[in-house]
């Protein structure tokens, strides 16, 4: 028997290069063999004599290389993104994946205050002109961030550093995501605008950091641009696809736009662009991540989570699904994309400036169980593709919390004509709502039961919509009708009434859950919105 096979530490490997911190951690837990320049046949080799493994983004992690990963118990991902790990075929082998969130937060906010600078005070131009030859005092003078107003779009990690940073100069900083509570801004001494049109209205200086979805791509766009003060400056150091390029060079072209930095674009990367000649436009390599200290901190905070994963502790970046006891998992595992759905709707339906609170109650047999994990994908529900950063399973709380969103479950042994229950409310300011919903029939389909103070009862698809309306005939038929005409295909609907058998008529509201083959345009609800009798409506792609 040789030396490895009598080894009782874990061995893992650093197959990139990281910093010293992150090597010199993990050489004080295990046996450390620093792989870079490996090719990926000699990687294939051998992967399979490693617990771990340290990777940064040229290592591709994919289902053929891991299953050749026997001991392989834990993937340290260096940087914010998984994109080349597998991560359902490592989950399926029981390996953690972990990444390092947070190691590039600082830099990011640091480069959006560098530019915010730089574009006050025209640093690239006048450092371009007096290397060039020319003297020229005047033509760069700049305006102070003294009192001026920053506006910033999205309030998550980096968006609050920023606000931190900006009130350092002095500056009033108002920000807009309803994914952040109320009290968030009142510690940060930040302003909260009820909406982007009220934050364009009042800033001097716009600095983008929304996540990248479908419902913000394109945010910052010439009608939104319109709205802005005369002269704005906007950065964007998030994500490219946020601004519209053509839009965003005819507001400069006009003079809407007073300036602009941009860190990020459409397509990188990217050497020529309409907007890289402009006299007063700055342009970084999406710089925002790069510094020595992020790269560091990167490693460091990478080789944390292999430890702690190895090691037994509390793996606090994973981005696979947590441990759960099989016996748990039995009863609760078929809740899970229920309660994620709920935790959707939900937020669909608050009307509110800014989430407040979220509430996650269980009643029946699954209240005797361990339910952090389905209050969780609640949280799952109410945030994903609503915050700057991805949304997993472990991440969701310190999400929730930092953003002052506060989270609380209740639990309850008993529950009115169903064997289970599950109700989400939401809060948000003075206004809360609930849903309610279950699963039925031993393949476990989930339904909803309640939503808008309605009780009815739909199995949920892939797509459903919901409306508020008086309670008078003909209003079922109308929503088909309109839905008819757009080619959208209705699967199933149902209603309920408020119980108040005082309130007849058009005094009494309904409220209507229809599912479809496809998603609801926004334009499709507003038509039926608009019409007589109706009073909300919100579509929703679970």
């Amino acid at each position: 028997m040789n030396a490895t096979e009598t080894n009782t530490r874990p061995r893992v490997l650093v197959a990139e290069k990281i910093g010293d911190s992150g090597v010199e951690l993990l050489e004080r837990h295990f046996d450390v063999d620093v792989g870079v320049g490996w090719s990926a046949e000699e990687l294939g080799e051998r992967i399979g004599d490693y617990d771990g493994i340290l990777i940064r983004s040229a290592t591709k992690l994919d289902a053929d290389l891991i299953a050749k990963a026997a001991r392989l118990r834990a993937v340290g991902r260096a940087g914010v993104g998984v994109d080349n790990v597998d991560v359902p075929a490592a989950t399926k082998r029981g390996i953690v994946v972990a990444n390092a969130p947070q190691s590039n937060v600082i830099t990011a906010a640091e480069h959006t205050m560098a530019l915010l600078l730089a574009l006050a005070r025209n640093v690239p131009q006048a450092h371009a002109s007096l290397t060039g030859g020319a003297w020229e005092r005047s033509k760069f003078s700049g305006v102070e961030l003294f009192e001026k107003t920053l506006g910033i779009l999205g309030f998550g990690r980096i968006g609050q550093l920023v606000a931190q940073r900006a009130r350092g100069f002095g500056m009033h900083v108002i920000a807009f995501d309803p994914f952040v509570g109320a009290e968030r801004y009142r510690e940060l001494g930040v302003e909260k605008a009820e909406s982007s049109d009220d934050l364009y209205a009042v800033a001097d200086f716009i600095t983008l950091h929304l996540p990248k979805t479908p419902e913000t791509e394109g945010w910052l766009d010439a009608e939104a641009l319109a709205k802005c003060k005369d002269g704005v400056r906007v950065l964007n150091v998030a994500r490219g696809p946020l601004v519209v390029d053509e839009d965003l060079q005819a507001a400069l072209d006009s003079g809407k736009v007073g300036g602009a930095a941009l860190d990020v674009f459409r397509t990188e990367p990217v050497t020529e662009h309409p907007l890289f000649g402009y006299p007063n436009v700055i342009v970084t390599p999406h710089l925002g991540a790069s510094t020595a200290e992020a790269t560091d901190r990167a490693g460091y905070q990478a080789a944390e989570q292999v430890v702690a994963a190895l090691d037994g502790g509390v793996v606090t970046s994973a981005v696979n699904v947590p441990a759960i006891s099989p016996e748990d998992m039995e009863v609760l595992g078929p809740f899970m994309a229920l309660c994620r759905s709920l935790g959707r709707i939900a937020i669909a339906l608050a009307e509110g400036s800014s989430v407040d609170r979220v509430e996650a109650e269980f009643l029946g047999r699954i209240a005797d169980r361990d339910t952090r994990l389905l209050s969780i994908q609640v949280l799952l529900g109410v945030l994903r593709g609503h915050t700057e950063e991805d949304v997993n399973e472990v991440n969701a709380p310190a999400l929730a919390h930092e953003r002052g969103i506060d989270v609380s479950e209740t639990k309850r042994s008993g529950a009115r004509d169903y064997t289970d229950l599950v109700r989400v409310t939401v809060t948000t300011g003075n206004e809360s709502v609930r849903v309610v919903g279950t699963l039925i029939g031993h393949q476990n389909r989930p339904h909803l039961l309640a939503a808008w103070g309605q009780r009815f009862d739909v199995q949920l698809e892939n797509h459903i919509t919901l409306f508020r309306y008086r309670d008078v005939p003909g209003m079922i038929g109308r929503v088909g009708t309109v839905f008819g005409a757009h080619g959208v295909n209705i699967v199933s609907a149902a209603v309920g009434r408020e119980p108040d058998e005082r309130a007849v008529g058009e005094d009494r509201l309904a409220a209507m859950a229809v599912t479809t083959d496809t998603a609801v345009p926004r334009e499709v609800i507003d038509e039926i919105v608009a019409s007589e009798g109706f009073v909300a409506g919100r579509s929703v792609s679970l």
